[in-house]
């Protein structure tokens, strides 16, 4: 539990400074705005081997980290990026035999994104981003990790324009073309766990919003909506013909959310609710809720 939680830490800590070294040392140019917010929950119960009523024990626990920086690298350019890691697992204990299992992945998540705003001082103005989303490791066989599986690496271009911005809150939206590749580790031989990789490439039409509103003073709103609509598709081929074929083109949804109450400088209560809609995964909507009640520690 401890090496994710470090893994974690010590990630963040190279990725969000590294951005830094592209601007130049000009003092007109406004300093970095830095947030480093790191917080981790943990739940536990237990109970005597006497114990009647059918409760098992279980252990939980999750970590974030959340961080982002901005800066003005010329006074018609400025990079922005945001960093989200989370990991977690569980542990249970048989309501039979007493024993306990071993630690399963409750939560995993990388996403790393930077976006360059080509500042015209128009109604929207030019944009370029990148961004790399994956996990830890996909655990579905429990005898080997496949790590960083599936990696899925976004570029877009278009435009964007910010809808609301005041202080530390800020509303924008961007609409462009997008070329998205995604990569997969597989195990195609379960006596060996032989290996392969692959990777899919589709190409469309990218939307996103992001806010980041004070709705009082102890409380936070973040939230992204992601829209993707596919125009090609690499494998398009191989599902030609089975009703599958059309699935691809749907529309991707990904609306995430997050409520941060600050109850004491160090306690904070979150809400984290997602919705995820890919016709290719399930022709239902995904919906993800946790509430959580941790230690929260601001690093910058």
């Amino acid at each position: 539990m401890l090496k994710h939680i470090v893994a974690a830490f010590c990630l963040a800590l190279l990725i969000l400074p590294a951005s830094s070294v592209l601007a130049e040392d000009d003092s007109l140019y406004v300093g970095w705005k830095k947030s480093l917010i790191f917080d981790f929950t943990t739940t536990q119960t237990a109970y005597s081997d006497s114990w009647v009523g059918g409760e098992v024990g279980s252990v939980n626990w999750v970590s974030n980290l959340n961080g982002s920086a901005s800066k003005y690298l010329k006074e018609w350019l400025e990079l922005r990026s945001s960093l989200r890691l989370s990991f977690g697992q569980t542990k249970t204990q048989d309501e039979e035999t007493r024993e306990w299992s071993d630690w399963k992945k409750s939560t995993d998540l990388i996403d790393f994104e930077n976006v360059g705003l080509f500042d015209m001082h128009a109604y929207v103005d030019p944009y370029a981003a990148f961004r790399l989303e994956s996990q830890v490791y996909d655990g579905r066989n429990p005898r080997k990790k496949l790590y960083l599986s599936p990696m899925k690496l976004t570029e877009s271009a278009g435009v964007a324009r910010k809808l609301y911005a005041k202080d530390d809150d800020l509303v924008i939206s961007r609409l462009g073309l997008a070329l998205r590749q995604i990569m997969r580790t597989a195990i195609t031989d379960t006596i060996s766990l032989a290996t392969t990789r692959s990777t899919e490439t589709d190409g469309g039409l990218e939307s996103v919003t992001d806010a980041s509103l004070t709705l009082h003073e102890d409380v936070k709103l973040t939230s992204k909506l992601s829209l993707y609509k596919a125009f090609f598709f690499s494998e398009s081929d191989k599902v030609e013909g089975t009703e599958f074929e059309d699935y691809w083109k749907a529309i991707d949804v990904n609306w995430e959310n997050i409520v941060n109450v600050s109850v004491t400088k160090i306690l904070t209560v979150s809400l984290y609710t997602q919705l995820l809609y890919d016709k290719e995964l399930s022709k239902r909507g995904r919906v993800k809720e946790t509430v959580a009640i941790g230690v929260t520690f601001k690093l910058i």
